[in-house]
């Protein structure tokens, strides 16, 4: 990686969705006030990857960039020398020589992970028969959590903010009885010099309203766009160190981040990546735990907390020219490539990454239906 500037401008293309604003309730939970995480049952969330995104496909098709991806990939790739466990990424390169970077349909990308770059990650015991604290069962959990997080602290519809564009991925006759997670769409292009124009599909989940000081004895309140995640405890026992939350997150908050930065640093390192390319002003983590270490399906918020997510980043020394200079180097390599698809694939044994050529059908689904020889070979 050798040039690290960060782009020379950021320019908003288009806005999607709606946000709600944040419920600062929130900012006062505590272990001697948590609040039960709630099922954001009726919510949709769309984790759509790049290739079938329309706003995407248009902004292609009109020239509007050459490299596309979304923030949940960018982010990713971004950070990925902090990541421990395999993972892919596909590369579609097109005749006129536009790159789409994209996840398989049937991948774990969209899951979080658990302890990830802990000293001792979790793995299956034999004293825990039901396996809820497996690798694959916390990452499910944890997953949930950070949806219904993100849900949770946001007031009713009323506070609403809606934007030009509709939600993209919506379709009120396939989702009866439901409607759209809180998310605002943000279509962003970015120009990182060399001929490379990114188009970003970021996202926002939520305003919030900060004191900003207007004059010497005013204050206003100015909204920000936020996003929402959150970090969460299963069994303090089965992890290095052994932090209890419930002990330490009032008096020793600085702790128990610290603890978190490093057996999680891969995904609170792609959770500030994806604030940074969305534009957020605020970034808010969660504390959840599980209400007793043996339950895997009811919580409790323990803390929150607002962190800037460019100070946030040089917290955890994470270097945006540094993120930027990975995607420009993915670029270069695909650059002089001929048109096809590849896979971008991280070593499962060695901090290595991998690029392959792959036949054009590869990871297709034919009629949408599960080709088992093609699943065997992934």
């Amino acid at each position: 990686v050798t040039d690290t500037s960060t782009p020379a401008e950021e320019q908003d293309l288009l806005w999607c969705g709606f946000l709600d604003g944040y419920n600062d309730v929130f900012d006062r939970v505590s272990t001697r006030a948590p609040v039960p995480l709630k099922r954001a049952e009726n919510k949709e969330f769309y984790p759509v990857t790049t290739m079938d995104d329309p706003v995407i496909e248009k902004l292609a098709i009109d020239g509007v960039g050459n490299v596309f991806a979304t923030d949940a990939i960018l982010a990713h790739l971004m950070t990925c020398p902090r990541s421990i466990y395999p993972w892919d990424i596909v590369v579609q390169k097109l005749p006129g020589g536009a790159l789409f970077f994209d996840k398989r349909d049937a991948s774990q990308f969209d899951y979080l992970t658990v302890n990830e770059t802990a000293n001792q990650p979790p793995r299956k015991e034999d004293d825990d028969p039901e396996g809820i604290n497996a690798p694959e069962r916390l990452s499910l959990e944890a997953t949930m959590i950070n949806q219904n997080f993100s849900q949770q602290i946001l007031k009713s519809a009323k506070t609403r903010k809606n934007f030009d564009l509709p939600n993209p991925f919506f379709d009120e006759d396939d989702d009866e009885g439901m409607e759209p997670a809180s998310a605002a769409y943000r279509y962003r292009r970015f120009d990182l010099g060399d001929d490379i124009q990114l188009v970003c599909r970021t996202e926002l989940h939520g305003i919030t309203k900060k004191k900003v000081t207007t004059t010497a004895s005013a204050k206003d309140d100015e909204e920000q766009y936020m996003t929402a995640f959150a970090l969460n405890e299963f069994d303090s026992s089965k992890t290095h160190l052994g932090i209890n939350w419930r002990d330490k997150i009032d008096s020793q908050r600085g702790a128990v981040l610290a603890n978190e930065l490093k057996n999680n640093s891969f995904k609170l390192a792609k959770w500030t990546a994806q604030s940074i390319l969305s534009g957020a002003s605020q970034m808010k983590i969660g504390f959840v735990s599980r209400t007793t270490p043996k339950d895997p399906y009811n919580h409790v918020v323990l803390a929150t907390q607002f962190y800037r997510p460019k100070d946030f980043a040089a917290q955890i020394t994470l270097s945006e020219g540094a993120m930027w200079g990975m995607i420009r180097m993915l670029v270069g390599i695909f650059k002089d490539r001929p048109a096809g698809k590849y896979v971008i694939m991280r070593d499962p044994n060695k901090s290595i990454m991998r690029v392959y050529g792959v036949p054009p059908d590869t990871f297709e689904d034919e009629d949408d239906d599960e080709d088992e020889d093609e699943e065997s070979e992934e």
